[in-house]
């Protein structure tokens, strides 16, 4: 449920995450501010899917950003599997980087176009050592199956050589790899062709 205040929130142990009274300010030139968020909350339960709606430059995006800390919020609290990631040092949040993970709204800038795809989409688990080499590769094929890009095909190709579409699997493939339990999407079906968003 999402809302301004707190009434709204639900107090059930089955809360994946709780936002209260988010509020997100951008410093400008001469030490005036905007503030693109002011005061939302919002939680979501496990195996939910919440939407947020709104017009171009709402703080959709900002919103969705400041729950992993990209930026840190100016005021709230974040709840995430009972951990406020708002007070976390970076060492803590770190550790919780592995369960939430974002896809973003820009497939091709977030992806490194220097990096092969094999080693775009396996650096996470050679980050948390996750399983042997053989293994590692091995996921990286049944993500890259599940998001329908042909490991053979594309696995010594960089990210620059892709499409727009082709980019944003990659983004889902990269953010699927290490199991997480929580996703965060910005608009993660935008540049997937017309014939994948009519499925």
């Amino acid at each position: 449920m999402a809302g301004t205040g707190r009434a709204h929130l639900r107090p059930s142990e089955d809360v994946a995450l709780s936002v209260e009274d988010l509020v997100v300010e951008f410093r400008l030139r001469g030490g005036n501010k905007v503030q693109a968020v002011s005061g939302i909350s919002f939680d979501v339960l496990r195996g939910e899917t919440l939407g947020l709606v709104g017009e171009s430059g709402c703080g959709k995006s900002t919103s969705a950003r400041s729950v992993i800390q990209l930026p840190r919020p100016t005021r709230g609290r974040i709840v995430f599997d009972g951990d406020d990631l708002t007070s976390l040092r970076p060492n803590e949040l770190r550790r919780v980087r592995p369960k939430i993970q974002m896809i973003f709204q820009d497939p091709i800038s977030s992806l490194n176009p220097l990096r092969r795809v094999r080693t775009l989409i396996r650096e996470p688990l050679d980050v948390w050592r996750v399983g042997s080499r053989s293994e590692r590769v091995a996921r990286v094929r049944d993500v890259l199956d599940d998001v329908g890009i042909d490991y053979d095909s594309a696995a010594d190709r960089r990210s620059r050589e892709f499409s727009g579409g082709q980019c944003q699997r990659l983004s889902i493939a990269r953010a699927l790899v290490l199991g997480p339990t929580f996703l965060i999407l910005d608009e993660p079906v935008s540049s997937l062709d017309v014939s994948i968003l009519r499925r």
